[in-house]
Parts: structure tokens; C-alpha cells; sequence
């Protein structure tokens, strides 16, 4: 057992570990769907899509499915404890799922300092405001854990931050974040089969269309 796994907890789980944790983050409940802090659990539903699989219930207080991508063991899962109280969820999923290191938690999430479509993976970091990745950071006890960044853009100066991502955009920026979901479902295959690097050199650099920013 890992340090990080120790220091969580030993759940005395039985079976194989899952080699990946990817939590989309977001809030629960139809009203929330389609909106610009939901992005990141968009893309959970797009990959167990293409798996062929339901996200359900679990103890974890998530929705969550385990999936084989290029061969490994990956567990998708969308906290159903709101944005704020996240790291709960995912603190739950990692001694669920024997999860070893906080490099094997890749965390999607929505990101007010990029363009609306950009995507930026990175590992580690600073939490930029953002309370869904305080919460995991505070839950986990560290900031060591992969996160790839969807650019939603900046509200309009007459608009709070928190009023902007939770209200559903425009057709045009509506466009760019379906495709960014789509974009981002693609980065995540390509990171578990060839790792971190390769795929940040590949998406990192990639420049979205111009949408409405409304």
C-alpha cells in the first residue's frame, strides 16, 4: 500500500485496483445540465458513452462506472455531493477503488482563465479559485492529482463569475463546449494509453474556435 493510500485510509477492499480515477466535476439535478460548471461531468457521460455503460449509483456518492480503456482499468465517476463538497465524493472513490497515487486521479473541470474551448492539462498545481478542486485538495490532502482545464471564458463585467457558470451559454459558445467535451473525452483516452507528457504536448497547444461569449 502506497503512502497516499495509507494516509486515506485502508477500506479493506477486495479485488484489483483500478489503475485510473477520472471524476468529472459538476452538480447534480436537471438544472444544472448544460450549463458551463457542468462541462467537466459532460465529459464522464461522453466516455461511458463510447464504453457502451451506464454511470450508477454507489457508496461513493457518485455516479460510477469502471471501464477498460487501452487495456486498463479506469473508473468514471460524477460527484453527486455538489460542486463545493466534491473532494468528499472523491475521497470515497479512492479507497473504493484502491487508487495508489494521486497521479492515477485525473479531475475535469470547467475554467473561468481560458477561452471558452481551450483545454489545458496540467499535474498538480494551484486550485485558481476553483472550490470543486479546494474541496478534493482539502479531502486528499494534497495537489498532486492530474487536472484537465475546459475553458468556459470570462463573464461579461455586469456578471458575477459564480452567476456566469451556472446559466447555460449562448448557441455559439454552446457549440465550442460540445466539442471541447468531445475534445477532452479524446485527451483522456490518448493519457491513459501513452501517459501525461505526450498527451499534453498534443491538446495543450490547441487553439478553439471564436463563440459568442454569451
Amino acid at each position: 500500500m502506497s503512502a497516499f493510500s495509507r494516509r486515506l485510509g485502508d477500506p479493506k477492499r477486495k479485488g484489483t485496483p483500478a489503475d485510473y480515477l477520472i471524476v468529472g466535476l459538476g452538480n447534480p439535478g436537471s438544472e444544472f445540465d448544460g450549463t458551463r460548471h457542468n462541462v467537466g461531468a459532460d465529459v464522464i457521460v461522453e466516455l461511458s458513452a463510447r464504453a457502451e455503460t451506464r454511470l450508477r449509483k454507489t457508496k461513493a456518492r457518485a455516479l460510477a462506472a469502471g471501464v477498460l480503456m487501452s487495456d486498463k482499468r479506469v473508473v468514471l465517476a460524477f460527484p453527486q455531493t455538489f460542486m463545493n463538497n466534491s473532494g468528499e465524493s472523491v475521497r470515497l472513490l479512492v479507497r473504493s477503488f484502491g487508487i495508489q497515487e494521486p497521479s492515477h486521479i485525473i479531475v475535469v473541470h470547467d475554467e473561468l482563465d481560458l477561452d471558452a474551448g481551450r483545454l489545458r492539462l496540467k499535474e498538480g498545481g494551484g486550485l485558481a479559485g476553483h472550490n470543486g478542486l479546494r474541496s478534493i485538495t482539502h479531502h486528499l490532502g494534497t495537489t498532486e492529482y492530474i487536472r484537465l482545464r475546459i475553458g468556459v471564458g470570462r463573464p461579461p463585467v455586469s456578471q458575477s463569475g459564480a452567476d456566469y457558470v451556472l446559466r447555460r451559454p449562448g448557441k455559439a459558445d454552446q457549440k465550442i463546449l460540445t466539442d471541447a467535451v468531445q475534445t477532452a473525452a479524446d485527451a483522456l483516452e490518448m493519457l491513459v494509453d501513452v501517459g501525461v507528457e505526450p498527451t499534453m504536448a498534443r491538446y495543450n497547444r490547441r487553439q478553439p474556435p471564436t463563440g459568442d461569449g454569451a
